[in-house]
């Protein structure tokens, strides 16, 4: 039988029971520590239908912060914190997976332990600004790391997905993606290392295989899983040959028995951005075999085509699920959606977080 987005799938070592998935999405709306709330615990229980959500990106460090307000997962505050939204979602009948994240060159000294220059590969300032919490500032040259620093950058995500596993999730996703820290490490437009982390495409892919390695030896691969952007160019991202890059970590991946790869696929807005055409899930389904995962601009129609097609597994919704809680019913009865409101994507408060009515209201 051919499935489609309401078909039940196996993912690793979780059974989801359809295949519209809730895509991380950061909103800044941590409370004081970074610590997950109450409101945040009700955000996500609302999207429970989901077959899997994932949460949004929480960092695993202090050096791991780039925007205000976004949660961690490296002390028992967060721990504590996390435990209510996983006992939320579980209480409704979802399965939730915690982002792991850490955000390298894309941040500034005012987010950074004693006001330090953020870390990257190479020392490499990325274009545009940063949103402080209260103005805009340029981004400023990151400090490369040094070679004995990896080890425990490694600790650090190895930290992270033990303290996810003790918060309750069901498993985790490592963000690779985005023009975050492991992505500065694999492309070769912000790594231009000398050591064995840098230079060669095996050695650029050295620290995402490590870090993937270490945290499937807390969860076992079968819960975790890991994202990518392949063709994206946020956060002043390039890569010299991305197809080439990317389908040999996957192929890398592959043997590991992950969870699912999530990949975007590249849409008009980001070609007009800059964004390389196509170099998504699609043109990359024949370097793994493993579950794919897919995002970027699906709907019903699209969703159940990639499934058809065989390059997506499954489909993770980001706008459609924030603005529409129960999306899977609403896709299921071929309801009206609601529309998003972006003036409160990165807001305060329940506003355009919590508020959005469900079908029965």
């Amino acid at each position: 039988m051919t499935p489609d987005l309401f078909t039940p799938l196996q993912l690793g070592a979780v059974h989801t029971p359809n295949r519209i998935y809730l895509a991380p999405l950061t909103r800044c709306r941590a409370e004081p520590g970074n610590v997950p709330c109450d409101l945040n615990a009700e955000h996500y229980r609302q999207r429970a239908s989901g077959g899997l959500l994932i949460a949004e990106a929480t960092s695993v460090s202090p050096r791991g912060y780039g925007y205000p307000n976004t949660p961690g997962i490296f002390t028992p505050e967060h721990v504590a914190g996390w435990r209510k939204v996983t006992e939320a979602v579980h209480g409704a009948g979802g399965l939730i997976f915690l982002q792991l994240w850490h955000v390298g060159r894309i941040s500034h000294p005012i987010f950074q332990p004693d006001g330090a220059a953020p870390v990257a590969p190479s020392a490499i300032k990325p274009c545009g600004q940063v949103f402080t919490g209260t103005g805009m500032a340029d981004y400023v040259t990151p400090r490369a790391l040094e070679r004995d620093e990896i080890p425990g950058v490694i600790a650090e995500y190895v930290h992270g997905a033990k303290a996810a596993k003790d918060a309750g999730f069901d498993g985790v996703e490592i963000h690779n993606a985005n023009g975050y820290l492991l992505d500065q490490f694999l492309r070769d437009g912000t790594n231009q290392r000398t050591d064995e982390y840098g230079g060669s495409l095996e050695n650029r892919a050295r620290l995402t295989l490590e870090v993937t390695q270490a945290v499937a030896n807390v969860w076992g691969a079968d819960r975790v899983g890991i994202r990518f952007s392949p063709g994206g160019v946020f956060n002043d991202m390039r890569d010299s040959d991305p197809l080439r890059t990317f389908g040999y970590v996957l192929e890398r991946l592959d043997p590991m028995g992950l969870a699912y790869a999530h990949i975007p696929r590249v849409t008009a807005q980001d070609i007009a951005h800059g964004a390389a055409a196509g170099i998504g899930p699609r043109e990359l389904r024949a370097h793994y075999k493993g579950r794919i995962i897919a995002n970027g601009g699906f709907d019903l129609e699209s969703g159940n085509e990639a499934l058809r097609e065989g390059w997506a597994d499954a489909v993770a919704f980001g706008v459609p699920f924030l603005a529409n809680p129960d999306l899977p019913e609403r896709l299921h009865r071929r309801a009206p959606l609601n529309e998003a409101d972006p003036s409160t994507f990165y807001a305060s408060g329940p506003k355009g977080y919590t508020d959005y009515p469900a079908l029965e209201a």
